[in-house]
């Protein structure tokens, strides 16, 4: 094989590895949301918790369904580094992006005063968007880290590559 043949056969499995993380990624995102919101009202209206209570466990849980739905397949072709760190960083980076999103809402609502609730809705969208953007960023990068070049022909790489095909 050429070496301009390998290199386009490169990307193209690359393409199609990004798609298939992408699309998995979307799923499982829409699956835990589904779960989140589920939970909390049951939580909420049925079995009478707080509020707040009733918020914390429905995304303890959402988050750990999230995270094995993200570790056994939008990231299932990638290096495995452990339960315990990947959990862990995985849960400070929900932590950050829920705090980026804290922070958004509440600039536009207080320094910036507005009140509109289609603003402030607007501003939920956006920066949910944005959190989103980053959580795919670093669990790409920190919680679920490529394998070394060396192991490029991992057979997890190639069953992924091959499944996506």
């Amino acid at each position: 094989m050429t070496a301009s043949r390998l290199v386009v056969e490169r990307l193209r499995t690359g393409w199609r590895v990004l798609l298939k993380e992408l699309s998995a990624f979307g799923v499982v995102g829409v699956v835990c949301f589904l779960i989140d919101i589920g939970l909390f009202q049951l939580l909420y209206s049925s079995a009478g918790l707080g509020p707040v209570v009733a918020k914390l466990i429905s995304t303890v849980v959402s988050m750990t369904v999230a995270y094995f739905g993200h570790r056994h397949w939008s990231f299932s072709h990638r290096a495995r580094t452990g339960v315990k760190r990947e959990y862990l960083l995985f849960a400070v980076v929900n932590g950050a992006t829920l705090l980026l999103s804290l922070v958004l809402v509440w600039f536009v609502h207080q320094p910036l005063g507005q009140d509109s609730a289609l603003v402030l809705q607007a501003t939920n969208v956006a920066s949910i968007v944005l959190s989103t953007v980053v959580r795919y960023l670093c669990y790409r990068k920190w919680v679920f880290p490529a394998h070394a070049p060396a192991d490029v022909e991992h057979p997890a790489w190639q069953t992924a590559a091959r499944q996506t095909a």
